[in-house]
């Protein structure tokens, strides 16, 4: 038997599912098909030149009126998304890219749109993305970073894979790229760092480089003292020792980002962090005695550390006494033509003049191992690695960007590993497909540029850029939304967003400078939080639109808990990053009022979650509204919002539990994430009741279910309580105390 693939080349044209996707395919454009998943639904791209080079611009056809979204690097660290319809449409520096094919076919059995996602990959020592021009062609860059790496062809330069579920469609094709390449893992296959259920508190925001030990008390106190005890904490940037060599210059740009081009000159702590003399009789480490006061005291669990990938900003300074071995010697950073055509960059421009003391690659696993040996014998859990993609512009006599890279993920993971028990590692500053693709351990990465508590351009296209490249990196790691204020014109929007994204939730406020009713929305009192169970995605309807710009279209993020799921709708017009300015800033002063629907579909697994005997039947329950609404199958439930607004509806499927008795648990109802309180639900029926409806949950407050009947009685922990029942919308609540012991588990009975 033949089988025959969905995805051809002919006559010029690349034809997907027996539609043409791209017309004017060039000769040299090669199509392998993968083996496994890939057989039928995917390819891999490739081309061929007439002459070895370090960089090529390979032509794979015109692309014209076909609806894409895909994820660019706006600049070196970041990604942003785009969409479009042609060729031209297609940024400088795609790492991702999927379509919808729509089928215009009478037959109704036949899928009303067919998908297809585009991978550029690594292949040997090159990198590839993708590009469009100005006649509508979609291009492929191809370049090693190194002009003594020179190769005429590229075989696997890009995978594409197609389907009718986008979601799916991307997962099977990051997959079949695992199985090709063996370079990187899935992130179904890492470990999840523990720190990800509990609150957080980040020093950035609140000190910046200013930061000190007892700076790090205050943070930690101020938060606990009002309810939101952080059992989290990163230690951001100014603890480490540094010194400059700067060069003097008359260029503003590079004097403005000298700070950048300070460099490495100890392993440990700074002087801010050291024990003054005669304070103490412990001779440890400041830095240990700081962890262990923190942990003791303030009952932190995970303390994590920042570093930059080539351990400072500007490197390891060269030859520094103790750190001779590292080799370190400077090098100028040489950013690629897709870089350099969209947004400058300040540290850029900097270390391209200063230059940065790169730790010779090896070397570097030493470096790691003994920075992190330290760290860990202080007593940190893990490190936030920042700057990373700089590795990527020093490729050059080193085997090029890839093969660079590459040699500093390998030694950090390594280190990483032997370092810090529970894969304690963020990913910063990283979105490269250099990265992406050689990562086999690494399990949280930062998902988009930083929260901005002073840039009113920053908060509505943070949000949609995280709902956006999640697609993309929440098939390698669990994305982090970044820490956000919660004192902040914009703090309930940011942490609506992070209660649904998956993400771990911390705040980077200043000691004293706190809303704790927000807070309380997101942090149980034992300092546990309500994580929903996967990387929070755009819903199917928001692939395609642009919720940023196009002034039409509210922005729809799906996730799902244990028992339920839930969808969180923004108002992300007005902002975003613009291709002309080469910024992020403001296109419309004045955003107007939006008006979308949420369906139960819109939470992508709900069925599978629900299991086989649903009838598709739910209550959507709006977190802002209080109201608890009855959806049948295929109904709508309309929202309106203003520009930085927001409503969290939280899909729970309805069960029969006796003859023309429904119910439906639901969750917390004064948390953001309500229904990811809920841990497990069971029905057990006896003779002496209808039915008995047995919920476990976490957290206190109040707790809320749905139920067609009025129960007979609830028992908490087998303890009978009152309990309030609306017949109108058939909502029960009651009333749950805070419990004695961390992460516990209430057992919920409601006889019906």
């Amino acid at each position: 038997m033949t089988i025959k693939s969905k995805i051809a080349i002919n006559n010029g044209e690349l034809i997907v599912h027996g539609k043409t996707i791209l017309t004017g395919v060039p000769e040299n454009i090669v199509l392998t098909h993968a083996s496994g998943t890939g057989l039928v639904d995917g390819a891999f791209i490739g081309a061929t030149a007439d002459e070895p080079k370090s960089l090529h611009v390979f032509t794979m056809g015109t692309l014209k009126d076909l609806q894409f979204m895909c994820c660019f690097r706006f600049k070196l660290w970041w990604m942003t998304q785009r969409m479009g319809t042609n060729g031209r449409d297609v940024p400088l520096e795609t790492q991702f890219m999927l379509m919808e094919s729509p089928n215009n076919s009478t037959d109704h059995e036949a899928p009303s749109a067919v998908y297809i996602v585009f991978l550029p990959l690594l292949d040997g020592q090159f990198r590839a993305a993708l590009q469009g021009n100005e006649r509508d062609e979609l291009e492929i860059t191809f370049e090693s970073g190194d002009k003594a790496v020179q190769t005429s062809q590229g075989m696997h330069m890009v995978y594409m894979h197609v389907g009718t579920n986008p979601f799916h469609v991307v997962n099977q094709a990051v997959k079949v790229a695992e199985k090709q390449m063996q370079t990187f893992h899935h992130r179904e296959k890492k470990k999840l760092p523990s720190f990800l259920d509990w609150f957080g508190w980040c020093t950035w925001d609140a000190f910046y480089t200013d930061v000190t030990a007892e700076g790090v008390h205050q943070g930690l106190k101020s938060l606990s003292e009002g309810g939101a005890p952080p059992h989290f904490l990163i230690i951001d940037d100014g603890w480490q020792q540094i010194g400059s060599e700067i060069k003097s210059t008359t260029d503003v740009i590079v004097q403005e980002g000298a700070q950048f081009a300070n460099r490495l000159t100890g392993i440990k702590e700074n002087a801010k962090f050291q024990n003054k003399k005669g304070e103490s009789d412990d001779q440890s480490p400041g830095l240990k005695q700081l962890v262990d006061e923190v942990k003791q005291h303030n009952h932190v669990k995970y303390v994590y550390i920042w570093h930059a990938m080539a351990g400072y900003w500007g490197g390891v300074k060269p030859a520094t006494a103790g750190m001779e071995h590292y080799e370190s010697a400077l090098a100028y950073p040489v950013q690629s033509p897709g870089v350099m055509g969209n947004q400058p960059d300040i540290v850029m421009d900097s270390l391209s003049v200063q230059g940065l003391g790169l730790v010779h690659p090896k070397k570097v696993y030493d470096f790691y191992n003994e920075l992190h040996t330290y760290l860990a014998s202080c007593g940190v859990d893990g490190v936030k690695v920042d700057v990373q993609n700089i590795i990527e512009t020093l490729g050059a006599g080193h085997g090029g960007r890839v093969s660079l890279t590459r040699a500093y993920h390998q030694a950090l993971e390594a280190s990483v590993g032997r370092n810090f028990t529970d894969n304690g590692c963020i990913s910063c500053m990283c979105h490269n497909t250099d990265m992406l693709y050689s990562t086999k351990q690494t399990a949280v990465v930062r998902a988009s540029d930083d929260f901005y508590p002073k840039d009113p351009a920053s908060h509505t296209i943070h949000i949609s850029s995280v709902a956006y490249n999640t697609l993309f990196l929440g098939e390698f790691m669990q994305p982090d939304w970044d820490m956000f204020h919660s004192l902040n014109p914009a703090a309930e929007y940011h942490g609506a967003a992070r209660a649904i994204g998956g993400c771990a939730i911390y705040v980077s406020d200043k000691p004293g400078q706190h809303n704790f009713d927000l807070l309380r929305k997101l942090v149980l009192p034992d300092g546990s939080v309500l994580r929903a169970q996967l990387p929070g995605r755009p819903t199917r309807d928001c692939l395609f639109s642009d919720p940023a710009r196009d002034g039409t279209s509210l922005l729809k993020i799906w996730n799902v808990n244990k028992c339920s799921g839930v969808v969180g709708v923004f108002n992300c017009q007005g902002a975003g990053w613009c291709r002309i300015a080469k910024k992020t800033r403001i296109h419309d002063v004045a955003p107007g009022t939006l008006t979308g629907s949420v369906c139960v579909e819109d939470v992508d697994s709900i069925a599978e979650l629900a299991g086989s005997d649903w009838d598709g039947h739910a209550v959507v329950y709006g977190f802002r509204s209080g109201e608890l609404v009855r959806l049948p199958k295929g109904a709508t439930l309309p929202v309106t919002l203003k520009v930085l607004e927001f409503e969290l509806f939280h899909v729970c499927p309805i069960k029969v539990i006796a003859p023309n008795i429904f119910f439906a648990p639901i969750g917390l109802l004064d948390m953001f994430n309500s229904t990811g309180a809920v841990e497990q639900f069971d029905i057990k029926n006896n003779e002496e009741t209808t039915a008995n409806v047995i919920i476990q949950f976490r957290g206190c407050g109040r707790f809320g279910a749905y139920s067609s009947q009025k129960p007979g009685k609830c028992f908490l922990d087998s303890l009978e309580v009152q309990f309030n029942y609306d017949s109108d919308t058939g909502l029960v609540t009651i009333e749950v105390p805070v419990p004695d012991k961390e992460m516990y588990k209430w057992t919920l009975e409601i006889q019906v």
